[in-house]
Parts: structure tokens; C-alpha cells; sequence
């Protein structure tokens, strides 16, 4: 009997996506809903899909954004890519960039993932950007940079920088 992808691809991603689309809106429905929707494009697309995890996680992210495009009384808060640990986002996307996996598919969701995180830092203001990339991604300590870079101390530079 013939495999059908559409299939293993449900069996496969359905929690994990469910997990990450419940993350990013309100409700369970909702997130039923957009799941549904993007297993149904994906049906009418798998023969043209080449990395099943990656097009999944796209379409899902497409799927949330129309549906906050949609609803006006939706919280900024709501569009963060990544949400608090306690909703289980942060850990999809460690678990995603620690992943000792080498296949195409889980390649490419971890160049989704640090673009998206790359966008996100470029949209930084300047001073703002720099600060981060200094003391999240180089490990410069918040006091060197104070009495560096901006010759303030370490209180008035977390005044403005929050």
C-alpha cells in the first residue's frame, strides 16, 4: 500500500505545530482552525513541497499573521515570535537550533528560525541593536559597556535601554 505523505506529514508535525501555533493565539479553536487550514494547503501543495517541516511552520506563521491582520482587537503582545517558557515557544525553538539533526528539512527550519531572529534584531534602533549584539551574542557585560562606551552608569543605562 502506498504511503501518503499528506498523512505522515500530520502524524509527524501535527503536535509540535499545534504546540507552536497555541503559543501565538488565543484560543484552542483558533489554533485548531489554523492548523486544519494549513494541513489543507498543504494537501493541495505536497507535490510541490521539498521540505515538509520548514513550508508547515511557514504557512502556519502566514496563517497567525492574517488572522491578527483580521481581528483589530488583537494585543501587540500576541505577534511575538517568542513567547514566555511558560508557553512552550522558546523550548520549540531551542529544541530547533540545539537539534544535533542534520536532514534537509530541520536545516532549513533552523535558517527560518535565525532569519526570523536576525529580522528581529535588525529592526532594533541602532544604539539599541548594538547593546544587544554586545551582550546577548558577545557576552560583553552590561558594566563594561556603562562605563566604556557610554561613560554612564550601569542604573542610568538600563533607565534608558528597557
Amino acid at each position: 500500500m502506498p504511503k501518503n505523505p499528506v498523512a505522515e506529514a500530520f502524524t509527524a508535525y501535527r503536535e509540535r505545530l499545534l504546540k507552536f501555533i497555541r503559543s501565538r493565539v488565543r484560543g484552542l479553536e483558533d489554533a485548531e482552525d489554523i492548523l486544519q487550514d494549513v494541513f489543507y494547503r498543504f494537501a493541495q501543495a505536497e507535490d510541490t513541497v521539498e521540505q515538509t517541516a520548514a513550508w508547515l511552520y511557514r504557512a502556519a506563521r502566514n496563517r497567525i499573521i492574517d488572522r491578527y491582520r483580521k481581528k483589530e482587537d488583537i494585543p501587540f503582545s500576541a505577534l511575538a515570535l517568542i513567547e514566555d517558557a511558560e508557553t512552550g515557544a522558546l523550548a520549540d525553538i531551542m529544541d530547533i537550533l540545539a537539534s544535533d539533526e542534520r536532514t534537509p528539512e530541520t536545516q532549513a527550519l533552523r535558517t527560518l528560525v535565525l532569519d526570523e531572529i536576525a529580522s528581529a534584531i535588525d529592526e532594533l534602533p541602532p544604539s539599541q541593536r548594538e547593546v544587544f549584539i554586545q551582550t546577548e551574542l558577545l557576552n560583553v557585560p552590561v558594566s563594561f559597556i556603562c562605563e566604556n562606551a557610554y561613560k554612564i552608569c550601569t542604573r542610568t543605562f538600563f533607565d534608558c535601554y528597557s
